[in-house]
């Protein structure tokens, strides 16, 4: 457990650092807005962003906040709940956990994240990392996912979702405005 969670605390680490390789590629690759591609439910429509250079080409994140969802004494609490709440079923409804998920502190809030397999309704496989934050009594989630690598996948979603931008809008989404 705790060599789990010095490997999640690097790969935050080096998502944290300068966005770029020392061969001047781009570490967090480079994302594109695109529509929410998720039917209507009972949370607000998040963000959703295609990345189309930097080493994780067509892979995609999406990202939305829970206000009001978290258990406020615990947070996100274990595996289970990461499953349940990261919105992993509405990708695709054939995933299944590649290990247990760990423990992780991203942009001021606290959370876990976990690795999945995901059967796409086409027949191929992705890979995916669902993330679950609690701040408060407030939950934020986001997965990213693509026919990549899935470290590589989720690193360079690690490092765009660690921008200022994103971090703002994390915070706003979360403060309901």
């Amino acid at each position: 457990m705790r060599r789990a969670m010095i490997i999640a605390a690097a790969v935050i680490a080096l998502g944290a650092v300068a966005g770029m390789h020392a061969d001047g590629t781009e570490r967090g690759g480079r994302w594109r807005e695109m529509a929410w591609p998720f039917p209507r439910d009972g949370w607000p429509a998040g963000r959703a962003f295609r990345c189309v250079a930097g080493g994780c080409d067509g892979a995609e994140l999406y990202i939305r906040a829970k206000r009001g969802f978290c258990n406020c004494d615990t947070g996100v609490a274990d595996d289970d709940e990461v499953d349940r709440v990261t919105d992993i079923d509405l990708i695709s409804p054939r995933f299944a956990p590649v290990a247990p998920g760990h423990a992780v502190d991203f942009a001021a809030m606290q959370g876990r994240i976990r690795h999945y397999d995901l059967d796409m309704p086409d027949g191929t496989r992705h890979a995916a990392a669902g993330l679950a934050l609690s701040r408060r009594c407030d939950l934020l989630v986001a997965v990213a996912q693509g026919a990549g690598e899935a470290n590589a996948v989720q690193r360079a979603a690690l490092v765009f979702l660690e921008t200022e931008e994103m971090k703002q809008w994390m915070a706003a989404t979360l403060d309901g405005r």
